[in-house]
């Protein structure tokens, strides 16, 4: 029998998958990565034997999904669409290395995956087989079998005696892992249809929330979290704490439409607590400490890392070069930084920085003996000479005289009835 390594979940799709690899004469060695989703893995791993796989590897990954992944994301900002914090994009990549290095182990021919043919999952995964192992073979069920929708999955699972989950009512696609939790499908593909509380996973309800903000202190080292409140943490145990904290208060749910790489846009709702803390306070600092030059240029880097990101670009030499950008930006981006949290909103409270770039000497509206404002006439004269020369000697811009638009013109001196209001 021919040997194929499966991306194995334990859900509703994958399950399937493993039992049509079966039938279709492979041994099937079911890989599960744990990047932090709240599964119970032995429970996973029975699951996957009973159903017919002759291996289970259960690999916890999640020291390396939030160091070397969401950290990477969090240093660049990367957010697709001025929306999505890519908590999916991040997890891909990973987990196709790591499927590749059992499939080394293995002597196995092939990997598949349980990503559909509509969506952006299947780019990121094989995109990052191809990257590493372009030699193995992979098989995309979604692509070649003759089911064609989550209720004939089931149908599929009930024929087969497959434990299931999801149900015909609660039928929603989740992704989860420690950074977030996605939700598609079910009434979700109605853009018209408001979403329902029961989609939530991890948030409270806005109405369930407290009635009194949390401010909380975030520490950064060169762009890289490392510190709540005062106290270290390693990356996995901050994310959660900030999960937890940003949990109770209703941040970082979004409901959008999103352009798929594919070329179809779809709904989602998303729940980024803790990494929707991280983006505002890691924000919040670069303003302090990066000059103005720099924020642009480091926001167009942003837009374009986020889309690469998005569309399973992970191991592509753009986004290698782009790192290095990000890291020599970051260098100055140490600091502490307060975040207020309350009803569904994460505001920046404060900032403080060695590096920072503020100085109060030259900004306060009191006296000072550090800036001559003076100054600031020639620099104008030469900032608008290029204006100044477009109106000699390419033609003056024509300025409206509308008369109708004048309330009243007051002359002379200020009358008694005048004074009292001024």
């Amino acid at each position: 029998m021919k040997k194929v390594v499966l991306a194995y979940s334990g859900g509703l799709d994958t399950s399937v998958i493993l039992k049509w690899l079966a039938e279709k004469n492979y041994e099937v060695i079911a890989a599960c990565i744990d990047v932090g989703q709240k599964e119970d893995f032995e429970q996973v791993a029975e699951k996957a034997l009973k159903v017919g796989a002759s291996k289970v590897y259960i690999i916890d990954a999640t020291h390396e999904f939030v160091n070397d992944y969401v950290f990477k994301g969090i240093k660049a900002g990367a957010i697709y669409e001025n929306d999505y914090l890519l908590g999916t994009a991040y997890a891909r990549p990973l987990i196709a290395e790591k499927l590749v290095e059992i499939a080394k182990i293995e002597g196995a021919e092939a990997i598949s995956h349980g990503a559909t043919g509509k969506g952006n999952d299947q780019v990121r995964f094989e995109s990052g087989i191809m990257a590493l192992a372009p030699e193995l073979k992979i098989i995309a069920p979604w692509r070649e079998w003759d089911l064609k929708s989550r209720e004939d999955c089931i149908a599929y699972a009930e024929k087969h005696h497959i434990p299931l989950t999801v149900t015909l009512e609660k039928i929603y696609s989740r992704d989860e892992n420690l950074f977030h939790i996605s939700h598609e499908g079910g009434n979700l593909e109605d853009p018209w249809a408001p979403h329902k509380e029961d989609v939530y996973m991890w948030v409270n309800p806005l109405s369930k929330t407290p009635d009194i903000p949390e401010i909380i202190e975030i520490e950064f080292d060169a762009g890289i979290p490392v510190g709540i409140n005062g106290q270290k943490m390693n990356g996995k145990d901050l994310l959660s704490n900030l999960n937890d904290k940003g949990s109770i208060h209703h941040i970082g749910v979004i409901d959008i439409v999103e352009n798929r790489l594919v070329g179809m846009k779809s709904r989602g709702v998303y729940e980024t607590p803790g990494g929707t803390i991280l983006h505002e306070a890691h924000k919040g600092l670069e303003k302090l400490v990066h000059d103005r030059s720099l924020m642009k240029m480091k926001h167009q880097i942003s837009t374009l890392y986020a889309e690469l990101l998005y569309d399973g670009q992970w191991f592509s030499p753009l986004k290698k070069s782009l790192d290095a950008f990000i890291d020599e930006s970051q260098k100055v981006v140490t600091g502490t930084v307060k975040i207020q949290l309350f009803k569904g909103h994460a505001s920046i409270a404060g900032s403080q920085s060695k590096y920072s770039l503020y100085e109060p000497e030259y900004v306060t509206f009191g006296e000072d003996d550090v800036y001559n404002q003076k100054d600031a006439e020639g620099f104008i004269k030469l900032f608008a000479l290029p204006l100044k020369l477009n109106h000699l000697n390419q033609g003056a811009i024509k300025i409206k005289t509308d008369n109708d638009n004048i309330i009243k013109v007051y002359e002379g001196a200020v009358n008694e009835s005048m004074a009292g209001s001024i």
